[in-house]
């Protein structure tokens, strides 16, 4: 039986993990500015290019309400979006900057912030069908960029594939039913990135390899 996915557009209203949605009230008491909802996906709903992260940063997504916007993770990706003809503008700094993405659209595995950015493998379990209704309503989407593990194994499960399908790694690139590609990277967090485990010339490698998938 063909399992039906909740409207993608609809993941704002999501109360489904009690841990999340009480966290979400939490942080809003702390910081009333903030957006402390469910992150909705950013970007050409025709595009294809699908790059999904993690889940919204403290101070960034769960601030602005725009994935990877306002935080450290965000630099690095909307820098190299712009170097490779995806977005706009090198920075992403507010849900109402201007800034537009052309053939690419960026979601999270998880689309709450989770305490200490580590949601729970329930949580992730119970955000997938998101991701699998995003998956199923983007048929354009020819590649889809996973960053880091959990992003990974998510794409999977949203796409009915076992985990042993593909192994992560980063720079793989992995053949996926109806002629879509995954690709691996390193997730452009600060600690990969400070750490060295993720450079700035390793991740426009992974760009290469995704635009000459799109040609």
């Amino acid at each position: 039986m063909k399992t039906t996915h909740p409207a993608p557009s609809n993941c704002v209203e999501c109360t489904a993990c009690p841990r999340l949605t009480n966290f979400l009230r939490e942080v809003k008491t702390e910081y009333p500015d903030y957006y402390c909802k469910p992150v909705p996906p950013f970007g050409d709903a025709k595009a294809r290019l699908l790059i999904v992260g993690l889940a919204p940063g403290m101070h960034g997504a769960n601030a602005t309400g725009r994935p990877f916007t306002g935080d450290y993770a965000g630099i690095l990706l909307y820098d190299t979006l712009h170097r490779f003809g995806f977005g706009s503008a090198p920075e992403s700094r507010s849900a109402d900057d201007g800034l537009r993405l052309t053939d690419c659209r960026i979601t999270n595995a998880v689309k709450c912030l989770p305490p200490q950015n580590k949601p729970e493998t329930g949580e992730i379990k119970t955000c997938n069908p998101w991701l699998a209704g995003e998956l199923e309503a983007s048929p354009e989407a020819k590649v889809i960029l996973a960053l880091g593990l959990i992003a990974h194994k998510a794409v999977l499960t949203a796409l009915g594939l076992k985990q042993s399908a593909c192994t992560f790694g980063h720079g793989a690139t992995h053949a996926l039913p109806g002629g879509r590609v995954l690709v691996d990277s390193y997730h452009c967090s600060r600690y990969n990135t400070n750490t060295g485990r993720l450079t700035e010339a390793s991740f426009h490698d992974v760009f290469r390899t995704i635009r000459s998938q799109l040609q």
